[in-house]
């Protein structure tokens, strides 16, 4: 019996997650969305988007938009340092779309079954909305964000 009990511990659905700062706190984004992580570079504006909307870059001769992360989540708008990263997301409905973040920390594995999920009433409303689960990574918490969420066109200000 003993036996079957480490095969249990060996077998428990894992996903991976690259772990990123935005302001003071640390996410996690499903590293099955992720295509690319490229540093800044020039981003073009685009008149009349949506405000979180900062603009479009070329990746390879592809023209790909890129939004930030803070202003999506009601934050101060994003300070480019060196350490600032756009994240390409592929999303089947949607394809690649970048997603401007202040720090690429390092990437998890967490086990499923130990992600829990928000207590979210229908009432809550915010960054609360962009999270699906809180992932322990050690004694830290990483909040584990809802991509679709993120990346939706409807302005939640």
């Amino acid at each position: 019996m003993a036996e079957n009990k480490n095969l249990d511990t060996q077998e428990k659905e894992t996903k991976q997650y690259i772990v990123v700062r935005i302001g003071g706190e640390k996410f996690g984004i499903d590293i099955g969305y992720v295509d690319n992580i490229v540093r800044m570079q020039k981003i073009t504006r685009v008149p009349k988007a949506q405000v979180y909307f900062k603009g479009i870059i070329n990746l390879r001769g592809e023209i790909v938009p890129v939004m930030s992360a803070r202003i999506k989540m009601g934050l101060e708008d994003d300070v480019y340092t060196d350490k600032s990263r756009i994240i390409i997301l592929k999303l089947e409905e949607k394809g690649e779309i970048g997603l401007i973040v202040d720090e690429v920390c390092e990437v998890v594995t967490l086990v499923v079954d130990e992600i829990d999920k928000p207590n979210i009433d229908a009432s809550t409303i915010g960054k609360d909305l962009f999270i699906n689960g809180i992932g322990k990574n050690g004694d830290e918490l990483i909040s584990l964000f809802e991509i679709s969420a993120i990346v939706e066109e409807k302005d939640n200000n």
